[in-house]
């Protein structure tokens, strides 16, 4: 592996940049390897040809130690000659630079001060945030820049730094967004080892909202004869509306390559008698049936007006989107941001 041919010294640069590998004797972290790279930059344009509704994304870390099962973003870890599986979830990559070279960019006489969002691939507050503290001077480039930002996370380090967010918050337009799939903490460890519990999360928008922030709840992904059912949804909707949260958009699962092998090898572990019923739904394909996204829009609906789950809010995304969770969404009114539209179950 190219990887382990770059270490300090070694004069072999076929990756620019790589300083040093860093295996952490922390418990927290044990099995975690850490590569430590510095980068020449950290703004990465949106494809033009996206429909994504921002264009800009900043990734503090490539790889994730949450561990998800079903995480979209396993198959971008193939591009550093890792694999999508096990390589994914401990071979963290960390742009120890990254605040740095973002504030550089940030001030630069070319930057128009496009909206950035954050989470979209990997969680910038996974747990290794609280090792590198990166997020802080990332959040200060950003908001000293004047440039709007967002956040998504399932990672409850965030606590650490809303009284920054909060501050910045003054200055340009903050959204965050939580993501709580599930509430069933057993599922969840099987699911998603690495990522806090889901009453931590929902502690976390508590917390967000007690800091004076709005925070949006993406209810993602929905996972068919998992985690689905009107009671499932029921329940998780009315702790979501208690904590306080701002909005809510619900997603389904989604399979890309990568993942899709990586989550075949889950329900072939753990629950086989749902392989044919994610056959019949998802084909060869990476999304779900378009009858049964029909199907669970028309389930979360009635679900989200009882609970008093309004759309996302423009403030609350960071962007000039509104996303509208039930189902009313009005010819011609934008999609939510924060999300591939392919995904969602309520257009």
């Amino acid at each position: 592996m190219r990887w382990e041919r770059q270490r300090v010294g070694s004069g072999d640069q076929a990756i620019p940049g790589l300083i040093q590998t860093v295996v952490s004797p922390a418990p927290e972290f044990a099995g975690v390897t850490f590569h430590e790279v510095r980068a020449r930059s950290v703004l990465n344009r949106v494809p033009s040809g996206s429909r994504m509704p921002f264009g800009w994304t900043v990734n503090p870390y490539r790889g994730c130690s949450h561990a998800c099962t079903y995480c979209f973003a396993r198959n971008s870890h193939t591009y550093l000659d890792f694999d999508a599986g096990r390589d994914f979830d401990n071979q963290v990559v960390v742009k120890v630079n990254a605040a740095e070279v973002l504030d550089k960019q940030v001030r630069s006489a070319k930057w128009q001060h496009e909206h950035v969002a954050m989470g979209t691939n990997t969680d910038p507050y996974q747990r290794a945030e609280g090792r590198y503290r990166l997020m802080p001077g990332i959040i200060r480039s950003l908001a000293a820049s004047g440039t709007p930002f967002s956040i998504l996370t399932k990672g409850t380090v965030l606590a650490r730094d809303l009284p920054l967010l909060a501050s910045a918050a003054e200055d340009v337009s903050v959204g965050i967004g939580v993501s709580i799939a599930l509430l069933d903490r057993d599922l969840q460890q099987t699911l998603e080892p690495g990522t806090p519990s889901p009453q931590a999360r929902l502690d976390l928008v508590r917390k967000v909202r007690e800091a004076g922030l709005p925070c949006g709840v993406f209810v993602a992904p929905v996972l068919p004869g998992l985690t689905d059912s009107v009671d499932q949804l029921d329940a998780l909707l009315a702790a979501v509306a208690d904590a306080g949260a701002t909005g809510v958009t619900v997603l389904a699962l989604h399979l890309r390559p990568g993942t899709r092998e990586w989550f075949a090898a889950w329900l072939r572990r753990e629950r086989p008698e749902l392989l044919a019923r994610y056959r019949e739904l998802y084909g060869d394909g990476s999304y779900a049936d378009r009858r049964y996204r029909r199907r669970l829009a028309t389930r979360v609906g009635p679900l989200v007006r009882r609970h008093g789950l309004g759309p996302h809010t423009r403030q609350e995304l960071g962007t000039d989107e509104v996303g509208w969770p039930d189902g009313s969404l009005p010819s011609g009114a934008p999609k939510p941001a924060l999300v591939d539209p392919e995904q969602l179950t309520l257009l």
